[in-house]
C-alpha cells in the first residue's frame, strides 16, 4: 500500500513492479504478429491460433498472416466498421485488417434486436457492417434505418451461407488488394467497446490500441507467462472462445494459447467442447449437466462477470480438482482486466475478485469523500495504463466516469484487503447477466410503454448460472387493476409484460427473475427511485423459495 500525500491512500499489487515498457509507437496487430518480444513466449508456427469447434478446422500464424493482406478490407468501404457477428476464426483478423487501414470497429452483441443495433450503430457513428450470414436479415434492416447503404454491408462467409447480393470479405480483399494502404495515428483509437458506464443505454468507449496492449502485458507480468514453474498458462494450451472476441481474448493469443472458436453458446455443447478438444483452460459455470464429465486435463478455471460464492468456489474446486479455480475483474472503461487471482494461489480467496494486476493502482473512495484505509467499503477507483479515453461525444458522462490523473470510477463498492478486491454491491444501478450490461433504465423506459404500466423499477436478483437476472416492480394503470381480480387473470397480463420486453430486447434483457405487481414503486422526496428498498426485498423473497422451487 502506498499514499501520495497523507490524505490518499493507495493500493497496489502483491509484488514489486514487473511491468515492461508499454509501446505506443505500434497497432495491436503490429504488437500481435510481431514474434520477437522479449516478453512473449516463443510460440511454434505449427501451434494454431485458431480452430473451429465444429469441423476442427486449425488457422495457424502464417494462415493469419495470409488471410488479410494490409491492403485488405476496409480500403473499399468507409470506417468505422460495425462488428455485427458471432465467433469465428475469421473474426480477430478482420479486426486487425481494419486497424491496418486506420480503422475502427465497435463490436456489437449478435443477440441485439434490430433497434438495439440501430442505437449502437448512431451512437458509434458506424459507416459501415461486417456481419455473420446468419445475422444478416437484422444488419440490413438496421442498416436500413441508421442510413447505411446495402454496399457498405459485408458479411463473413459460411459454409451454409446462401447466396446473397451483400458482398463477402473474400470479395471485399480481392477488390482491396490494389488499393492503397491506410494510415493511421497510432496512439488513437482502435475500438469502441459498448459499455453502459454507471448509469443508463450504452455509450461508446474510445479504446485505444496502447490500452489494449497495455493490459496484454499486465495480465502476462500478473500471471508470469515466461516462468514455466509458476505459470499455469503454457504454450499450445487450448481455451474455448465462447466470450466477446475482442478485448481479453488477445491475451491468450499472446501467451500461444490456441482459441477453439464456439459461435453459439450452449452448456451441454460447450462441455463436449471441453472434452472433444481437451481444454486445458475454461471460464466456470456451474450447471448440473457438468457432474459426470471429464475435467482432467484443465488445470485452471476463471470465474468473471459477478462474484463467485465461497460456496460456488468449492464446488467447483471439487468438480475440477486439478485446476485452480480463481476470480478475475475489469470493465470496458479499463480495456478489461484489473484483478485477478495470481498463478501462486491454487484457489482464489473466498469473495475475492482477484489480486491487483501490475501497473494497476486502486482508491476506494468513501462517501463522505475521504479515502478508505484497508477492510474499509467505499468506491473503486482505478488508474491503469489500460484505462480508456472517454465516452465517444459524450463529454458529461465522460466527466461523469473518467477523472483527472487518468482515474476512472468503477461504480462497484468494494474494499481491498491482502492487495485483493471485494466486491460488496454495485453503486451503479447495472445488472450483470452472464457478463452481459443490463441498464434498468433502458427496461424500464421500455415497460413503460406497456399499456398496463404505469410506473416500474427493475432490479438484479441473484441467480446461480447467470449472476443476476432482471426482475421488474410493476405498478399497473387503475384502468387494468379491475381486470386482474382473478389469479389466472393476473398471471397472463404479467407474462404479457414479460413477452413485451422479450419480443424487442435481446435475450439476456429478458425478464427472467419474473414481475411483480406492486402498489407503488418507492420514492425519496426527489422523485429518485429507492431501488436498493426493492433489490433488498426481491433478495429476501427469493432466498425464502427452495431452489428446486426456482428450477
Amino acid at each position: 500500500m502506498a499514499a501520495s500525500d497523507a490524505s490518499v491512500i493507495e493500493f497496489g499489487p502483491a509484488y514489486a513492479p514487473l511491468l515492461p515498457h508499454i509501446p505506443d509507437d505500434l497497432t495491436i496487430p503490429q504488437f500481435f504478429l510481431d514474434h520477437d518480444m522479449p516478453e512473449r513466449p516463443k510460440v511454434p508456427e505449427s501451434v494454431p491460433w485458431f480452430v473451429e469447434d465444429r469441423t476442427g478446422r486449425a488457422t495457424t500464424y502464417p494462415e493469419v498472416l495470409c488471410i488479410f493482406s494490409p491492403n485488405d478490407v476496409g480500403a473499399c468501404i468507409p470506417l468505422p466498421y460495425a462488428f455485427f457477428s458471432c465467433l469465428a476464426t475469421d473474426y480477430l483478423p478482420a479486426v486487425w485488417a481494419i486497424h491496418k487501414l486506420g480503422g475502427v470497429v465497435t463490436p456489437a452483441n449478435p443477440s441485439y434486436s434490430v433497434d438495439e443495433l440501430v442505437y449502437q450503430l448512431q451512437t458509434a457513428k458506424a459507416t459501415s457492417i461486417l456481419a455473420h450470414s446468419d445475422y444478416l436479415p437484422v444488419a440490413l434492416e438496421a442498416a436500413r434505418a441508421a442510413g447505411i447503404p446495402t454496399e457498405r454491408v459485408a458479411r463473413f462467409a459460411t459454409a451454409t451461407s446462401r447466396s446473397s447480393p451483400v458482398q463477402t470479405i473474400d470479395e471485399l480483399v480481392s477488390f482491396g488488394a490494389s488499393r492503397p494502404q491506410g494510415y493511421m495515428e497510432r496512439k488513437l483509437r482502435a475500438g469502441e467497446g459498448q459499455s453502459k458506464g454507471t448509469t443508463g443505454r450504452p455509450k461508446a468507449v474510445v479504446i485505444p490500441h496502447r490500452a489494449v496492449i497495455a493490459n496484454v502485458l499486465q495480465m502476462a507480468t500478473h500471471g508470469r507467462i515466461l516462468d514455466p514453474k509458476m505459470s499455469r498458462i503454457h504454450v499450445g494450451d487450448v481455451t474455448l472462445a465462447v466470450l466477446p472476441m475482442y478485448l481479453v481474448t488477445h491475451f491468450f493469443l499472446f501467451c500461444g494459447v490456441t482459441l477453439v472458436v464456439v459461435p453459439k453458446f450452449t452448456f451441454s455443447d460447450w462441455l463436449d467442447s471441453i472434452e472433444r478438444h481437451k481444454t486445458s483452460f475454461t471460464h466456470s459455470l456451474q450447471h448440473p449437466a457438468a457432474q459426470g464429465r471429464d475435467f482432467s486435463r484443465i488445470r485452471f478455471i476463471m470465474s468473471g462477470a459477478a462474484p463467485l460464492s465461497a460456496d460456488l468456489l468449492e464446488r467447483t474446486a471439487k468438480l475440477m480438482p486439478n485446476a485452480i479455480v480463481g476470480q478475475g475483474y475489469g470493465m470496458t472503461e479499463t480495456s478489461t482486466t484489473i484483478s485477478m487471482v495470481p498463478p501462486w494461489q491454487t484457489i482464489g480467496t473466498p469473495g475475492a475478485s482477484g489480486m491487483i494486476v501490475d501497473g494497476t493502482t486502486v482508491r476506494v473512495l468513501k462517501p463522505d469523500g475521504t479515502y478508505a484505509k484497508e477492510g474499509e467499503l467505499g468506491e473503486l477507483l482505478v488508474r491503469s495504463p489500460s484505462n480508456a479515453l472517454g465516452y465517444l461525444n459524450n463529454e458529461k458522462a465522460t466527466k461523469e466516469t473518467f477523472l483527472p490523473g487518468n482515474w476512472v470510477r468503477t461504480g462497484d463498492e468494494v474494499y481491498v484487503k491482502d492487495h485483493e478486491i471485494f466486491i460488496v454491491d454495485r453503486i451503479k444501478e447495472l445488472i450483470k447477466v452472464r457478463g452481459f450490461q443490463v441498464a434498468p433504465a433502458e427496461l424500464e423506459g421500455h415497460l413503460l410503454q406497456h399499456p398496463a404500466v404505469a410506473d416500474v423499477c427493475v432490479v438484479g436478483v441473484p441467480d446461480e448460472y447467470s449472476g443476476e437476472v432482471p426482475l421488474a416492480f410493476v405498478v399497473l394503470h387503475e384502468s387494468y387493476k379491475g381486470k386482474v381480480s382473478s389469479g389466472a387473470a393476473m398471471e397472463e397480463l404479467k407474462a404479457d409484460i414479460a413477452k413485451h420486453v422479450a419480443d424487442h430486447k435481446a435475450a439476456y434483457k429478458r425478464l427472467v427473475g419474473g414481475v411483480v405487481i406492486i402498489d407503488s414503486v418507492p420514492k425519496n422526496p426527489s422523485g429518485k427511485i429507492l431501488r436498493r428498498m426493492l433489490r433488498d426485498r426481491a433478495k429476501e423473497e427469493r432466498a425464502a423459495v427452495p431452489l428446486k422451487a426456482r428450477l
